[in-house]
């Protein structure tokens, strides 16, 4: 991009209901996960609303000139309720900050894979495990799903806009685990083997940020980042720090 914004808080949704039901299906070995709504759909937990809270209160301590004046979220449920809360709490200036829905923000879409565990895919769809297996989780695309490349092709499309529309601006994203990921690929012009080498490393924890500032000299992207998966606003708030995947990811 050769305009960007000043500074940039990309920022994954609080824990939701769904990432509750996976764990416990997770914990319990089942097959799949029990949630009757579609993941678009699946809001907040206490626990997230809390680690929202705790966010806008981290912006709120920063002078007005470093919060963000432009609020992006994707369309699903629980990351509009975090972009809300934030928004709400007045921390992003002395008045309520209108936020803005992109659909390229969404969650990567899972296809015939929704709902169902590491377990329940294997024993489900076993080609698609074994395909997973052969490909790579960078490219495998289950049927009526999405690989990372899908998303990443998006997200091309969004860092355009950001560039067009935002540049100079202080601008927060709330979005998903893997567009997080995703976003670090495309701004800090990563191989596959790296990011998914990060990705090995940590969940994104639920309400952490990474944080990027304009810098001329950073190549190809003129941005760079500064803070990645900071969850100190969390703790400092005595609000939980939670890590568990979306509710219908793939296994990792």
């Amino acid at each position: 991009m050769s305009q960007v914004p000043a500074r940039l808080f990309i920022v994954r949704h609080g824990e939701s209901a769904g990432n509750v039901a996976r764990e416990k299906a997770r914990a319990a070995r089942e097959e799949r996960i029990d949630i009757a709504l579609r993941d678009m759909d699946v809001p907040l937990s206490p626990t997230g609303e809390a680690q929202a809270r705790a966010l806008a209160g981290w912006f709120k301590s920063l002078p007005e000139g470093e919060r963000p004046n432009v609020v992006l979220t994707s369309p699903y449920l629980r990351a509009m309720e975090t972009a809300r809360i934030v928004c709400e709490a007045g921390a992003l200036g002395p008045r309520t900050l209108p936020w803005r829905v992109d659909e390229r923000l969404r969650e990567r879409e899972f296809g015939i894979l929704d709902r169902l565990t590491t377990r329940g895919i294997a024993a489900e769809f076993p080609e698609q495990a074994e395909a997973r297996q052969r490909l790579g989780k960078f490219y495998h695309r289950a049927p009526g799903g999405e690989s990372w490349c899908d998303v990443i092709l998006r997200l091309r499309s969004a860092m355009h806009t950001l560039g067009l529309s935002h540049a100079g601006d202080r601008v927060l994203i709330v979005c998903h685990q893997v567009v997080v990921l995703c976003f670090r690929y495309l701004l800090e012009n990563l191989t596959e083997s790296e990011i998914l080498a990060i990705d090995r490393e940590a969940d994104v924890a639920n309400c952490a940020i990474s944080e990027y500032v304009a810098n001329p000299s950073a190549e190809p992207t003129g941005i760079r980042l500064v803070r990645y998966n900071f969850t100190a606003p969390l703790a400092e708030r005595d609000a939980p720090v939670t890590t568990a995947p979306d509710a219908n990811v793939a296994p990792r």
